[in-house]
């Protein structure tokens, strides 16, 4: 999938040391909010992340995890990744994360708008959602700037990675459907 400035691609082991290197480089910003940072900042933890990845998204499970390429310069900018919360539905949820590097440049917007596009469009999806921690000011602002709709606040619900108890914000955007009269 591509946007102006972006291309999501699927995973794949040759991008395993740029997300590692991504990672490394972002760990100080994505440690509040990510507890998956520490089983993530080794070679042998990665490429079984990687490997894990790839099987998923074979047998279209689980998640669906993409490389956040710019075109301009080739760089890996961040991971998007859309979770697959019931098929049947379908339903799904948005996660992403951005190398610190490229923050502030409108890409995890672009990417969410193209990754959000392929669920409704290809995928069929009734409702896509975005989930994030209060404190998570950055993310929320991607939520909102995509047009999703704050749906719920759930209160004292996650323990964040320094262990201060904190709420989800719920984003979601569904898709048009006819309300049958009863």
């Amino acid at each position: 999938m591509d946007s102006d400035r972006l291309l999501l691609v699927a995973p794949n082991m040759a991008h395993q040391p740029l997300i590692l290197e991504a990672v490394l480089e972002s760990q100080h910003t994505l440690a509040p909010f990510m507890d998956w940072l520490p089983h993530a900042l080794t070679e042998s933890s990665s490429i079984e992340n990687t490997q894990q990845a790839i099987d998923d998204f074979d047998m279209f499970i689980n998640e669906l995890r993409y490389s956040i390429f710019e075109k301009s310069t080739g760089q890996l900018v961040g991971v998007i990744s859309l979770m697959i919360r019931n098929i049947a539905i379908p339903y799904f949820e948005i996660g992403y994360w951005l190398r610190s590097s490229k923050e502030g440049l409108g890409y995890m917007s672009e990417a969410v708008r193209t990754l959000e596009r392929y669920a409704f469009n290809d995928l069929n999806a009734k409702r896509v959602e975005i989930k994030t921690a209060y404190e998570n000011t950055r993310s929320r602002a991607v939520a909102e700037r995509c047009g999703y709709h704050q749906e719920a606040m759930l209160t004292n619900d996650r323990i964040l990675p320094s262990g201060t108890i904190s709420s989800t914000v719920v984003y979601a955007k569904v898709a048009a459907c006819e309300v049958e009269e009863k």
